[in-house]
């Protein structure tokens, strides 16, 4: 049984997407579309940077759903790829949105608006400088979840952002939160990475921007999913656009709950995962998670033929 994968935020880089572009006009009139609906050529920094421009959460999250959305209209379009038997559609965080244009929940113009919106409306939540986010190694999400009750004061902010896998969990809040707390961890031997992030996504500082994008996501149509989409709030299959809406606006400052979506689809039946879109950074959480799971990534030409010869439908 499958699965299809979409990356979130951390897969960017400049030139993503730049071979299946040069190769199909059909990408290049998917990126155009991209320039046209945002108003400015987001095409050429997914293409050709600059690099700051492009890893400003703003950019980036629209450029993310236009790779991955263009790999899979290549696989469906040019390859004549049936999608039919994948039982689940997922998405990390703004990944979603790319699970939800694919299963034709969501349009992709509508898609594009509102990731740039919900890309400003996170930057704008938290001034620059108060927030930050640490990768925690090593460590169960239960055990950290206790450190975390016993050790965060009710004035600190320190939450748990994405449970990515065992032993890969993220953690966002205030700085002084953050750092306090990561110094604990050094003392205890636990190793931690800070993250090169411009606010502290998916903790409760961001309501805020969950409030900005209330709104403008109840505003926006949606139809049921054509495919279940396991959800990152709840780690559960959705397919009522109603309640994908709402939780959409939650997922703003919620945690991530990726590693329980691995598994709830891994219990279901699904042993292949297959991720579309830039980077291989997805099938490094299945196989931490789910370590008899088969992965597979797709972001070249050369990966879609492969992917093709291996899984004819």
């Amino acid at each position: 049984m499958n699965a299809l994968l979409f990356p979130g935020q951390g897969s960017q880089v400049v030139g993503m997407g730049s071979e299946i572009y040069k190769e199909f006009d059909l990408v290049k009139k998917i990126f155009k579309q991209a320039d046209e609906k945002l108003n400015f050529p987001i095409s050429k920094l997914i293409l050709e940077g600059p690099e700051n421009e492009l890893q400003l959460t703003k950019n980036t999250q629209p450029a993310i759903l236009t790779v991955s959305y263009s790999i899979f209209k290549v696989l469906k379009d040019e390859f004549g790829y049936n999608f039919d038997s994948f039982k689940y559609f997922a998405g990390h965080s703004l990944g979603e949105y790319s699970a939800l244009v694919c299963s034709q929940s969501l349009n992709y113009n509508d898609a594009l608006y509102l990731l740039h919106e919900r890309g400003k409306a996170m930057q704008e939540a938290v001034p620059l400088g108060m927030g930050a986010m640490i990768a925690v190694l090593g460590m169960k999400t239960d055990e950290l979840k206790n450190l975390l009750s016993s050790n965060i004061d009710e004035n600190g902010v320190c939450e748990i952002a994405n449970d990515n896998a065992d032993g890969q969990i993220i953690l966002s809040g205030k700085k002084e939160s953050i750092d306090s707390f990561k110094n604990y961890l050094k003392g205890k031997k636990i190793k931690t990475i800070p993250l090169k992030v411009s606010a502290p996504f998916h903790c409760s500082l961001m309501k805020p921007a969950a409030s900005n994008m209330e709104k403008k996501i109840n505003d926006t149509q949606f139809a049921d999913p054509l495919t279940k989409i396991v959800n990152n709030v709840t780690a559960q299959p959705e397919i009522i656009a109603d309640k994908i809406k709402k939780l959409l606006i939650e997922q703003i400052y919620s945690t991530v709950k990726w590693r329980e979506s691995i598994i709830k689809m891994s219990e279901a039946g699904v042993n292949n995962f297959i991720e579309i879109g830039p980077g291989k950074v997805l099938s490094g959480m299945v196989k931490r998670t789910v370590k008899q799971a088969n992965c597979f990534s797709i972001n070249s030409i050369t990966d879609i033929r492969n992917f093709i010869n291996e899984f004819k439908k």
